[in-house]
């Protein structure tokens, strides 16, 4: 008969795993998070509804959206076993650069709608990550104050939309020039505003707007409503003053008659690389590049504008294909973990960039949650590659990866 006998705290003590309590209620809150879906969960309890549907919403049905989560969720990976991964590096080349990682910030306007760090946050992160961060044309801090509060060495792009009054457009340019910015992102898939039915029926405004509605919001998000009302009021940096809803500001914004030719008037103010985001069909990466883009990003603005648009995870082997591998291509649209990444780099692009994601880690933390959320990006991008048997991000291809159920037919 096996001798009981009481235990003692020295042998309790090993399997209990008592830590000493973080009094820091972000860090605790963050250190909860093991996915990008978790930060989802936790900007959704922070962050008024129609500022996070702001950032989780899309077009119309949101089909677009959906649909390019499916792509990255149809992907089955062909791992490699009997590699020697001991000695991993995510580390890529982006626009003829060293990054730390194949994937960097992409430009979201109303950021500090999210949390009063705003764009500073974001691209101190990026700075210490050493990945590009691209500042959008409708941000909240101009492109001066980011580029003064970043860190050292930072890679800032600055991210364009045309507008009808060009010659603000060309003044916009000559400052991110003056302020340091490496590259200017051309968006071209909006000539008008997509319908965001979720921002319609939210009210949302910039500034935010105090209505009955909102008073009572205020009682359920009060450290998201201290954040706005104690800091500098939040507006477009570049479009100080205007008054109405976003749909509004942005279609007095848009230029719906830019075409083709007028890359030639943007390389006339722009001499460093340039990228054209928004490129949805094979044809329109062929034509951007032979116009002189230096990169394409396959876009479909992550679901915003067009709905039922072409899935960018989907069309990047035709893409790939046609444009040969010397054309720098960059992904977005869908991506919320480093397996999504890998299967990008997979499938032929070069880098990918992140939008949403950021956003929600924003929401949740500040800048320690975008923090977290380049720490969570990294090690499933690490742990994805380890158990592929691949050591390099340069060594992904495509028999790493099959896209199986619709996604596969439509690719």
């Amino acid at each position: 008969m096996t001798q009981r006998q009481v235990p003692r705290w020295n042998d309790l003590k090993p399997m209990l795993g008592v830590r000493k309590p973080d009094l820091n209620a972000t860090r605790r809150r963050l250190a909860q998070a093991l996915t990008i879906a978790d930060l989802a969960r936790l900007a959704r309890r922070r962050a008024p509804r129609a500022v996070f549907d702001y950032v989780d919403g899309a077009a119309e049905s949101e089909t677009s959206l959906h649909r390019s989560r499916a792509a990255f969720e149809s992907v089955e990976f062909q791992p490699q076993i009997l590699r020697d991964v001991s000695d991993l590096s995510t580390e890529t080349t982006i626009l003829g650069r060293p990054a730390g990682v194949p994937f960097g910030f992409a430009p979201t306007g109303f950021t500090r709608l999210m949390h009063q760090a705003g764009e500073v946050a974001v691209a101190r992160v990026a700075g210490r990550h050493g990945i590009p961060y691209a500042v959008s044309t409708l941000g909240t801090s101009t492109p001066e104050a980011v580029a003064a509060a970043a860190l050292p060495g930072t890679r800032l792009w600055f991210q364009l939309y045309v507008w009808r009054d060009r010659a603000a457009a060309e003044d916009l340019m000559a400052r991110a020039d003056a302020a340091g910015y490496e590259a200017l992102v051309l968006t071209v898939d909006v000539p008008v505003a997509g319908a965001r039915h979720r921002d319609a029926r939210n009210g949302l405004s910039v500034p935010p707007a105090l209505s009955a509605r909102t008073l009572v919001d205020i009682a359920s998000h009060p450290a998201w409503w201290f954040d706005v009302l104690t800091t500098e009021a939040i507006d477009f940096a570049a479009l100080s003053g205007w008054d109405g809803t976003i749909g509004e500001k942005l279609n007095a914004l848009f230029d719906p008659t830019m075409t083709l030719a007028d890359l030639d008037w943007v390389r006339q103010h722009w001499r460093k690389p340039l990228i054209v985001k928004g490129i949805q069909t094979v044809a329109d990466a062929e034509a951007v590049v032979a116009a002189g883009a230096d990169a394409i990003v396959l876009s479909n603005h992550g679901g915003r504008q067009l709905d039922r648009a072409p899935v960018p995870l989907a069309l990047l082997p035709q893409v790939r294909s046609a444009l040969g591998p010397d054309v720098e291509i960059i992904v977005d649209s869908g991506i919320r973990s480093g397996g999504d990444i890998v299967a990008a780099l997979a499938l032929g692009a070069d880098s990918t960039l992140v939008g949403r994601a950021y956003l929600y880690g924003l929401m949740a933390g500040g800048e320690a949650g975008v923090e977290r959320v380049a720490q969570i990006l990294t090690g499933e991008l690490r742990r994805t590659m380890a158990l592929l048997g691949v050591s390099h991000t340069a060594d992904l291809a495509p028999h790493h990866v099959r896209m199986i159920g619709d996604a596969a037919n439509n690719s």
